[in-house]
């Protein structure tokens, strides 16, 4: 296998900064041991104008044998025995060569050079050539991987026999690269692209592999028009480890749109002790939740009836506020006939789980931008576990509030169940737009803490919020305001609704909005006209099914819409 990196310099930049870039001196030939065989690196040319390091790659087949263990191309099945002897690895670039590049340039591949820093930030120009590239897909394919990422494609086919040219064209091309890169981001589409033409790898494919291709992919792979061929080739055609790989991407993306750390995003699953929020939803918060037994008994004095009523008073345990806020959603979803659902900000899947106990919600869909958030959510909802039957009624989507999203139009209802407060003011317009505006459904429906209420949690300090994510929450006149003209800007109708125990001094701990669309309204962004739901089951005739590919439209909006986990 065979590798060629060529630039060009000047006298205030020369060509042979090359050497120090991938920290292998151009006056000496270097050997390196890998798994596989024996790399050399050397320098055909080296001057300040013009400066060519080579990897040559020799295989030892005899090792490749015995440490691929029947794995990877020309494993040990009988029909592919003959394949161990006869066979194109030791000349046609392949993962054995992207293998070599990860050991012999680890730190130019870093971007790490202590001597030339200032060379190793900057791009340079580039030219990439490697003579025999298996490429499954052909000369179309290695253009759709490279071109986008900045490199002008040279791809010439090889023939199978050159003195039989009516035997056509194999498999393999030779590829030239040619464009002004850093060096380090060369070598990591070399790293990633090589064994994702080749379709195969001659290792054993890891969960570790996902890291690995992230880690190469950074700043270039989330946003490559071909990112799902990638993924799929680079990891095998491993479906997990690609569906794993691909909602990382999708996070990384949002991040680096919303200028924020993926960390920072992928918050809604919360790792510690739980905080003063969950100390107060699971308060009690209706003096109905303590029950008292009924007088059965007509022999039972009025004294015992009082002192079972009392001990049955002082057992019962209180009833938590997500567990009162969830009814509320639910009754409140049933009395607008909705069946099918959204569960924006669906978190660890409380409610999603609760609304599939009902026969009536035929379909639900829980979306949320935390990654981790999700994956709890799909083991509390036993996805693998589901019949075809119950699978059908569930979706669990990753997504952010703050673009449109062509996969959440046409539902009977959306449920924002305490999330709004974590979204900061300035881009709630966003999740305004995407949900009332984009998505619209039927009938929508808002919770949010109520802040005049805090005072009567004993937990939670004098002027904190009640979770430390929130960059809000509102009085009860704030959140009607803003919900008022939500409704007056995109067509619905409000009401508003306590859910826990309506303080006569404070209102209740948490307050709901219940929009719902009325029949004609005009796009403000647009100056279309929608045409909207007088009824939930209306919407749900009129709905046609569409890709489910979202559309994004890039806009400086918050992407935080996950929601503390309710107690």
């Amino acid at each position: 296998m065979f590798l060629t990196i060529t630039t060009t310099g000047t006298s205030a930049a020369p060509a042979t900064d090359l050497g120090f870039l991938l920290h292998k001196h151009p006056d000496r030939a270097q050997e390196f041991s890998t798994s596989y065989g024996t790399a050399h690196v050397f320098y055909p040319q080296a001057s300040e104008q013009l400066c060519t390091a080579a990897l040559l790659l020799e295989v030892d087949p005899v090792a490749l044998v015995r440490r691929a263990k029947g794995k990877g191309r020309g494993g040990g099945t009988p029909d592919s025995t003959l394949a161990q002897y006869v066979n194109d690895r030791p000349y046609a670039a392949s993962s054995l060569l992207s293998v070599a590049l990860s050991a012999v340039f680890a730190s130019a591949l870093k971007g790490v050079c202590p001597a030339r820093p200032e060379r190793a930030a900057a791009p340079m120009p580039l030219r990439v050539e490697v003579p025999a590239l298996p490429a499954r897909g052909g000369v179309p394919l290695v253009r759709a991987l490279f071109e986008p990422l900045g490199w002008t494609v040279t791809a010439r086919p090889v023939p199978l026999d050159e003195e039989f040219p009516e035997w056509g064209a194999s498999r393999y091309v030779a590829l030239t690269l040619e464009g002004e890169q850093r060096l380090s981001d060369a070598l990591r589409h070399l790293y990633v692209l090589l064994p994702v033409l080749d379709d195969a790898k001659h290792y054993w494919i890891a969960p570790d592999e996902v890291d690995k291709l992230l880690r190469a992919g950074e700043g270039w792979l989330a946003g490559h028009p071909e990112q799902q061929l990638i993924t799929s080739r680079y990891l095998s055609h491993r479906w997990g480890l690609t569906r794993q790989a691909a909602e990382r991407l999708a996070l990384a993306r949002l991040a680096e749109t919303d200028d924020s750390a993926t960390e920072e995003i992928d918050n809604a699953v919360e790792d510690g002790v739980p905080d003063a929020a969950d100390e107060a939803d699971a308060a009690t918060t209706s003096p109905q939740a303590h029950a008292t037994v009924p007088q059965t008994n007509a022999t039972v004095t009025a004294s015992q009836a009082h002192a079972t009523a009392a001990l049955t008073e002082e057992a019962a345990p209180p009833r938590p506020l997500a567990v009162l806020r969830r009814e509320a959603i639910v009754a409140t979803l049933r009395s607008h006939g909705a069946a099918r659902v959204l569960d924006l900000g669906c978190g660890q899947g409380q409610l999603t789980q609760e609304l599939l106990k009902d026969p009536r919600f035929t379909e639900v869909v829980g979306v949320d931008v935390s990654t981790r958030a999700l994956a709890v959510a799909a083991r509390r909802l036993r996805l693998d576990r589901l019949t075809e039957r119950q699978a059908a009624r569930v979706r669990l989507l990753q997504g952010s509030l703050a673009y449109t999203d062509a996969r959440l139009k046409g539902y009977d209802a959306a449920v924002l169940s305490e999330v709004i407060e974590h979204v900061d003011p300035p881009r709630l317009p966003a999740l305004e737009y995407a949900v009332f505006g984009a998505a619209r459904p039927g009938t929508v429906i808002v919770t949010t803490p109520n802040v005049e209420y805090n005072v009567r949690w004993e937990t939670l300090p004098a002027g904190h919020m009640r979770h430390g994510d929130h960059r809000f929450e509102w009085t009860r006149e704030q959140f009607r305001a803003w919900a008022r003209a939500v409704a007056e800007r995109h067509g619905y109708e409000v009401g508003f609704a306590p859910v826990g125990e309506d303080d006569p001094e404070v209102g209740p701990p948490t307050q709901m909005a219940v929009f719902h669309a009325t029949t004609h309204t005009a796009d403000t962004r647009t100056g279309s006209t929608h045409t909207g739901s007088t009824h939930a089951r209306s919407t749900r005739t009129e709905y046609t099914r569409t890709a489910n590919t979202p559309t994004e439209k890039p806009r400086p909006e918050n992407t935080r819409t996950g929601k503390e986990p309710a107690a």
